[in-house]
């Protein structure tokens, strides 16, 4: 395993009332493309749950029996790759590592679920949680859920619910363009926004339904030629990370005035990328947006922005805190680290948003382990708009609340048959 990097972050020390030299830290293995066609993306998330893990320690860390323990993060780079996620994973358990975030790509987190359902009946001494801030297919929570997987993202049927609502009140658009990266997420969003439309918008034309390979496009001007050429007047894609940058430069390029619905068209380069073209013509569906406005909301983004000030940085999100928050009050509560007991303790836990100031509550679903959340669908405008006090990565363009959806608008049935150990 010398192979493969490894970083130890250094965030046990100067602890106020923990003696870190005889508390060992509870360490948390972030497995995420650190390097590669996604390093932005990871890099983000790096930054998101290191603050995260900051703040509780600077709050004391977690209180167990025989005193508190500070949470240390540690670095994996999988590069991308989900073979290489997989031996992180492998490293991760054996060093003692039991909990285990990853986000950037449902079919790594597929097979991290697998992997750690065998590991943890194979070797119930070593058993470990894996902690979901990102990967968002659906069937992780339905068909393959585990007992040992938590997601604190809301999955792809629940973006969906939120971005068609708004698209089935948008008269007019009356062409759309589907367009998704070809794995197991872009497949199910093209299928499943087919699927609410059909129901939300029969009148609705999809004039194009298109898939390409994941992180290896250079180029997108071919498709959004097509795009243009179709006469769609609205794109629906849940891309990500430079796939979604590259996507919309190329739809600027070529001179495409159709809208666009997003998963993640509010961060990455994404703004600066669209330009004056995106205001009222780019929308984005997240848990939270700096822009929600309300002193919780406000407070926490200058917090964010005074740890990390560089504006390419500037990329936040709630739910990653949320997630950190939720795994430090089961660990209390549970009274161990162990990763069973932890678990239970997630199990229907409910955060109230206290350590964010109010911010955002959040509920765990027992039956199937996915967060309940509200959702927002908020659009791009101009910084210093009404409702835009506050641009994107020093673009000057930001984005306004168009629609709040409370947690039950956007919750989802679910087909989990979990099975939990003794």
């Amino acid at each position: 395993m010398r192979r493969r990097a490894l970083l130890a972050l250094p965030l046990v020390a100067a602890l106020p009332g923990v003696q870190a030299q005889t508390r060992a830290p509870v360490r948390l293995a972030l497995v995420e493309g650190l390097s590669g066609s996604f390093a932005n993306a990871g890099e983000a998330v790096f930054r998101n749950l290191l603050w995260a893990v900051e703040r509780v320690n600077a709050r004391g860390g977690v209180k167990l029996p025989g005193g508190a323990r500070p949470l240390e993060l540690v670095r994996f780079d999988s590069k991308g790759n989900t073979e290489e996620a997989l031996g992180l994973l492998r490293s991760a358990v054996e060093q003692g590592i039991g909990f285990v975030f990853q986000g950037n790509s449902s079919a790594t987190a597929a097979a991290i679920v697998d992997a750690l359902d065998k590991h943890n009946t194979r070797e119930p001494g070593k058993r470990a949680l894996f902690l979901n801030y990102s990967a968002v297919d659906p069937v992780l929570t339905n068909e393959r859920c585990s007992f040992w997987h938590f997601r604190f993202d809301a999955h792809a049927d629940m973006r969906l619910a939120a971005l068609t609502d708004v698209l089935r009140d948008d008269r007019a658009v009356k062409k759309l363009y589907l367009i998704g990266q070809d794995y197991s997420f872009g497949q199910h969003v093209n299928r499943k926004a087919r699927e609410m439309l059909a129901a939300k918008r029969p009148d609705l034309e999809i004039v194009g339904d298109e898939l390409h390979p994941m992180g290896r496009v250079k180029d997108f001007i071919p498709y959004a030629a097509k795009i243009k050429a179709s006469g769609a007047q609205a794109v629906l894609t849940g891309n990500w990370g430079n796939d979604l940058t590259l996507l919309v430069r190329a739809l600027r390029e070529v001179g495409s005035d159709a809208r666009l619905y997003t998963f993640y068209g509010n961060a990455l380069g994404a703004p600066a990328a669209i330009g004056e073209a995106g205001i009222g013509a780019v929308l984005a569906v997240a848990e939270w947006h700096p822009n929600l406005g309300g002193k919780a909301s406000d407070d926490f983004y200058a917090a964010f922005r005074r740890r990390f000030s560089e504006p390419k940085d500037d990329y936040v999100h709630a739910r990653m805190q949320v997630m950190v928050e939720m795994l430090a009050a089961a660990i209390e509560r549970a009274g161990s680290t162990e990763a069973a007991a932890v678990a239970r303790a997630l199990e229907g836990a409910r955060y109230d948003g206290a350590t964010l100031g109010g911010l955002h509550q959040a509920t765990m679903r027992a039956d199937d382990h996915q967060l309940q959340q509200p959702l927002v669908v908020s659009v791009m405008d101009r910084a210093g708009a009404p409702g835009v006090p506050f641009d994107i990565e020093g673009s000057g363009f930001g984005f306004r609340t168009l629609r709040r959806l409370d947690a039950p608008a956007v919750a989802q049935a679910h087909q989990c048959r979990m099975v939990r150990p003794d």
